[in-house]
């Protein structure tokens, strides 16, 4: 079963090698992420979260282990600026045109700066939104950050 949606087609279209992993969506889930990875089958070191901040008020792309939480004084550091935040959701939809729960760092309708967390380098391959609420796409760490042009810094609070 093959999932197109504008994250995998954008993955396509740059020649990136994925696959694509349909999972039971759970709106209700406590941890959208860990209920993703429990789904799959996958361990939690290997799936990550796309979230959206604000730094110094610009617009940033955080990807994160599912079972961590960001640090937005490390994430303001990474980017350059002084302090961050999280974007509320439907400022997050407007700027990606995709669902919270399904943002992907490929194909957002406005394109921003995406910076990986250290710890994604680590494992050959990572999951990661496809751009739809229950679809991971699977692909190289070092692709996906090639591909959005993406930073890598220590931005978890482990």
């Amino acid at each position: 079963m093959t999932k197109k949606t504008r994250g995998t087609v954008f993955l396509e279209k740059a020649g990136i090698e994925f696959t694509v992993h349909p999972y039971e969506y759970d709106a209700k889930a406590q941890a959208a992420g860990l209920q993703a990875a429990e789904a799959l089958n996958q361990p939690p070191e290997i799936v990550y979260k796309t979230l959206m901040a604000e730094v110094d008020g610009k617009p940033v792309c955080a990807v994160v282990q599912v079972h961590h939480e960001i640090s937005m004084k490390k994430l303001a550091a990474a980017a350059g600026g002084k302090s961050a935040h999280m974007i509320k959701p439907a400022d997050a939809e407007r700027m990606t045109g995709y669902h919270v729960g399904g943002i992907s760092p490929f194909g957002q309708k406005k394109r921003v700066p995406v910076i990986f967390d250290e710890a994604a380098f680590s494992a050959e391959k990572i999951f990661i939104n496809g751009g739809q609420r229950g679809v991971l796409v699977a692909l190289n760490p070092e692709e996906a950050r090639r591909v959005v042009d993406g930073k890598i810094a220590a931005i978890s609070d482990s």
